[in-house]
């Protein structure tokens, strides 16, 4: 069964961009579209989307008020945030409303996919370029991941300590050509490595292996 999308954004080259994403993945389909949030919030009622991807600033009211306000008619619709900037107090609201997930717009493609897949399926989702930034404003109420590299290699001792430093460029979405520019290798070999680290960490591909890893607590 398809997963049927409301996209809302109020700007037309970026939704146009967002909806040509969804080209290659044919079990995902945007049913609708809207500019602001009050034609997010009638749309929704209207054709009774799985997912709507809504931008965070809209033109008439906030898109976490329009999240509360969908949810409010129909709650078994999933809203997962878009938002261009890490901003706390906006995450706080966002999730106060009733969102699923909290995404900056940088997100890699197939990540957003996965993201739209748990988010269907009933989970929710942070991205993780706001979690440190979370800690550091909470003081450490939210405890920090981060584990040392004695404990990292007793846990996870068939991956490298070279794979451990690919693995944490793949969380942070980087492409193969990207890692090897970070690290100074070359394609291939990057490839290599996340291929390695795709078999070692049985998953079936980059994305589930980020998402394992920051589910572990290994990045």
């Amino acid at each position: 069964m398809n997963i049927k999308i409301l996209l809302v954004e109020d700007q037309k080259l970026m939704r146009i961009g967002i909806k040509s994403l969804f080209n290659d993945y044919p079990e995902m389909e945007v049913i609708g579209e809207a500019i602001n949030g009050k034609e997010a919030i009638e749309k929704a009622k209207l054709i009774k989307p799985d997912i709507v991807l809504m931008d965070i600033g809209l033109p008439d009211i906030s898109g976490i008020s329009a999240t509360k306000q969908i949810l409010e008619h129909n709650n078994n619709i999933k809203v997962i945030i878009l938002t261009a900037h890490i901003n706390e107090d906006e995450l706080n609201s966002a999730l106060t409303a009733g969102a699923n997930a909290y995404v900056i717009k940088d997100i890699c493609t197939d990540y957003l996919m996965y993201v739209i897949r748990m988010v269907r399926d009933g989970a929710m989702w942070i991205d993780p370029h706001v979690v440190p930034f979370i800690r550091d404003k909470n003081n450490g109420i939210i405890p920090s991941r981060q584990i040392s590299r004695s404990t990292f290699k007793q846990n996870h001792s068939n991956l490298t300590q070279r794979e451990y430093e690919v693995l944490k460029l793949v969380v942070d979405g980087q492409s193969n050509s990207e890692i090897a520019q970070t690290l100074t290798i070359s394609e291939h070999t990057a490839k290599a490595h996340v291929c390695n680290i795709i078999q070692k960490l049985v998953v079936d591909d980059r994305t589930q292996a980020a998402v394992k890893a920051l589910k572990e607590g290994l990045v």
